[in-house]
């Protein structure tokens, strides 16, 4: 079982990753502009994710995959950002199989240490995302080290979940 820290989402979260090889990111087709974690790493890239959703390259479609460096605007030497498919249909099944997914590549990468956020959905709770973690990414993830870049109702539902 992993070892897992729990981080504010936003660039102070960020600029606290220590010792991470990895970074994932979680982006959905209809996210223009990027949000929370995703926007901020953008911002930290000067605009480099954007770019490359722009160019069609990536776009954040159901099972689309980009791996990006950092070029040493974090901490993180490597991004790998995940298509969700559509925010707006995200549910606990889908973000299950996103989750799960993510763990695979990660893992199959020889990823130690990751860093990410859940992502949110407008029909997901947040109890809802603290159990696709724990039950599809956690038991999936075979690196030592999860760092969480969480918003406080996800760490409350966490929270609520271990005891």
């Amino acid at each position: 079982m992993s070892q897992t820290q729990t981080l504010d989402v936003g660039l102070e979260g960020l600029d606290a990753l220590n010792g991470v090889d990895a970074l994932c990111l979680f982006v959905a087709e209809d996210d223009r502009p990027l949000p929370s974690s995703a926007g901020y790493v953008d911002w930290r890239l000067c605009g480099a994710l954007s770019r490359v959703l722009q160019g069609g390259f990536f776009t954040g479609v159901k099972d689309d995959w980009l791996l990006l460096p950092s070029d040493g605007k974090l901490s993180v030497p490597r991004i790998f950002v995940v298509g969700l498919g559509s925010r707006k249909r995200l549910d606990a099944a889908s973000l299950g199989e996103a989750l799960a997914g993510a763990a695979k590549v990660l893992s199959r990468a020889k990823v130690e240490a990751v860093a990410l956020e859940v992502p949110q959905g407008t029909s997901l709770s947040d109890a809802a995302r603290a159990e696709a973690y724990q039950r599809q990414f956690l038991p999936a993830f075979k690196g030592a080290r999860v760092s969480l870049l969480a918003d406080k109702g996800l760490v409350g539902s966490l929270s609520s979940k271990k005891g």
